[in-house]
């Protein structure tokens, strides 16, 4: 049973969060501030984390730091922090992924399930992967049907498609692909992700699989 730690200073929140869960077969773990979010970790460890930023003792944001020196669970955000620097502060600290509230229900147990399938599956990257009509060989970076690729829009496309469903900032996609020194030139990822777009997309206007969340970065939908 997937056991979900749920942190938020609401109790109305939580109450709610922890019907819907158990109703699902999930096993629940509370916490209502930071520190009691990282004692909780430490102690049930969790498969997944669901985690507000605005606790009473420590910022959201701070947990997510300190969970990352010594873990690797996922965390999801549930906030209602609206404004797109805290979404990608947060995604910079480590978080998988970010909803803001007021939230669905259903959308939320959505990416539970993608977070789980994806940390519940230890392989590598996949070799190939589709992207709509095209098989897309990423060893020998071959395309079929064929289509012709930079050596720069081939490092990004291996970038996003090697997490799929993962939320990815702007400044991570930066780094992995043009490196740390350019991490302030967002117009690099939205010039090349367009690009890509208009070569595998059906419509590029309205991407299917190589999505942009507005103001916190892309995600790769299969």
């Amino acid at each position: 049973m997937t056991r979900i730690l749920v942190v938020d200073d609401e109790p109305q929140m939580i109450r709610v969060l922890r019907i819907n869960l158990l109703a699902r077969q999930y096993e629940v773990v509370t916490a209502g501030t930071g520190q009691g979010a990282l004692d909780a970790a430490r102690q049930d460890h969790p498969d997944i984390v669901v985690l507000d930023l605005g606790l009473p003792d420590l910022d959201g944001v701070e947990v997510i730091r300190q969970l990352r020196t010594w873990t690797r669970v996922p965390v999801i955000v549930l906030s209602g922090r609206a404004d797109s620097r805290d979404k990608v502060d947060a995604l910079d600290a480590g978080a998988d992924d970010y909803v803001t509230k007021p939230f669905s229900v259903d959308e939320l147990l959505a990416r539970i399930r993608v977070v789980a399938r994806r940390f519940g599956d230890p392989a590598e990257a996949p070799a190939e992967v589709l992207v709509g009509r095209y098989r897309i060989d990423l060893a020998r970076r071959v395309i079929t049907p064929d289509v012709h690729l930079t050596r720069t829009e081939w490092q990004l496309l291996a970038a996003v498609v090697a997490e799929p469903g993962k939320l990815l900032s702007q400044r991570y996609l930066l780094e992995q692909v043009w490196g740390p020194t350019y991490r302030a030139e967002t117009q690099n990822v939205r010039q090349y992700m367009a690009q890509l777009r208009r070569k595998l997309e059906t419509d590029p206007t309205r991407p299917a699989h190589l999505l942009t969340e507005p103001g916190m970065g892309y995600r790769f939908q299969p």
